[in-house]
């Protein structure tokens, strides 16, 4: 008997689900940056089986996809295994059903999919919603219970270990249990979000932090996936920072911690953790344009947070930056070091550094002389307030 009969054998072994967990781990895997011998032929043969056309990412099927329902705008589809405050991977999903489905609530999750595929195939979707919600109230308020005390958390823990070795599962357990607890809070608040905010200039900074605190008031919980759902309509990432940034009083590291919502500015540096994941692959799959793009938006969010929080180099949010930075120069240097030094990489262009160009020194300039303004009337108006 060959390798592939040997491999097709133990697939066919396994549940359906545990294939699909199978898939979802070895995706992960790599995405991790760890190679798996073999690994491409079981992902193609699980593809083939649960993908008909052939994606990478995850797809539930119909029970679990109406369950996971409320977390669809949170989802991500890279490595689970760094720091995503107000996002949830995609790829523990299908751990988390079959830790509730075998382990959680066996009973209750049974009876649930009987129900949901009952009313998918008499196409009356209202009721499968109704289904789908009273489920999940019913996995909230055991999770509860479950999450209550350390001892039985770390018992769930184990658990769920069975299905993934990934580290950050448990914590979208705790994430999806948050989501699921504000109800329609979050849809509701991304429903009066603008379909795709071009420009976060004042006006619009101002107007959502107004909805982000009636939010934040109502549902506490809630906030950090409220302001993943402002950070998907961004057509410029980075500019998450400026909810943190525009209402400080000053430019300086003390003052944006002090502000309301200065916990944008870690969100900005996980979504520059993930274009670094992003830049890794596309350099691994040879696709240099798709790495010059990554590069340019990872320079200019670094640049972005050096120039609008002083000091940021001394804090804790400055050494978490330069770490992300000398990893993504560990990756170009590697991948220009395999051209000879007098062939020009486009990834060595400085053109990629736009703030380096004649036009980004003037915005600059601009900048500071705004700064200086702005700086100058806070120190004004602290100064009226204390006579």
């Amino acid at each position: 008997m060959d390798e592939i009969d040997r491999l097709s054998k133990f697939l066919q072994r396994l549940t359906p689900l545990s294939r699909s967990c199978l898939l979802s781990e070895l995706e992960r895997l790599e995405l991790c940056g760890i190679d798996m011998p073999g690994s491409a032929d079981v992902q193609a043969r699980l593809r083939a089986e649960f993908r008909k056309d052939g994606s990478t990412h995850a797809r539930a099927t119909s029970p679990s996809r109406y369950f996971f329902a409320p977390l669809e705008l949170l989802l991500i589809d890279g490595a689970p295994e760094h720091a995503n405050m107000g996002r949830i991977s995609r790829n523990t999903l299908t751990p988390i059903w079959e830790w509730i489905c075998r382990d959680l609530l066996p009973t209750m999750a049974r009876d649930y999919i009987k129900a949901i595929n009952d009313q998918v195939a008499a196409n009356n979707p209202k009721e499968v919603q109704k289904i789908a919600s009273a489920f999940q109230i019913k996995v909230v308020k055991v999770l509860e219970n479950t999450l209550a005390s350390s001892e039985s958390a770390e018992l769930a823990r184990g658990k769920l270990a069975q299905y993934t070795a990934s580290r950050s599962a448990f914590d979208d357990v705790r994430k999806m249990q948050q989501v699921l607890r504000a109800g329609d809070a979050l849809p509701k608040f991304n429903e009066k979000l603008p379909e795709k905010i071009a420009k976060f200039d004042d006006g619009q900074v101002a107007q959502i932090t107004a909805q982000l605190d009636a939010l934040k008031k109502a549902h506490p919980e809630a906030l950090p996936f409220a302001l993943a759902l402002v950070a998907r309509r961004l057509k410029t990432p980075w500019q998450l920072v400026r909810l943190a940034t525009n209402p400080a009083a000053s430019k300086s590291t003390a003052d944006v911690a002090a502000a309301p919502y200065a916990c944008v500015v870690p969100m900005v540096l996980d979504r520059l953790d993930d274009k670094r994941l992003a830049l890794r692959i596309a350099l691994r799959l040879n696709r240099v344009l798709v790495a010059r793009d990554l590069l340019a938006e990872i320079y200019d969010t670094e640049y972005a947070l050096k120039v609008r929080i002083d000091g940021i180099e001394h804090c804790e949010w400055g050494i978490r930056l330069q770490q992300l930075m000398d990893a993504i120069q560990a990756l170009v240097s590697a991948e220009v070091s395999r051209f000879p030094a007098n062939v020009g990489h486009i990834l060595g262009s400085r053109r990629l550094r736009n703030h380096d160009t004649l036009g980004g020194k003037l915005a600059q300039l601009a900048w500071k002389g705004r700064d200086a303004m702005q700086d100058g009337a806070a120190a004004f108006r602290k100064l009226i307030g204390q006579t």
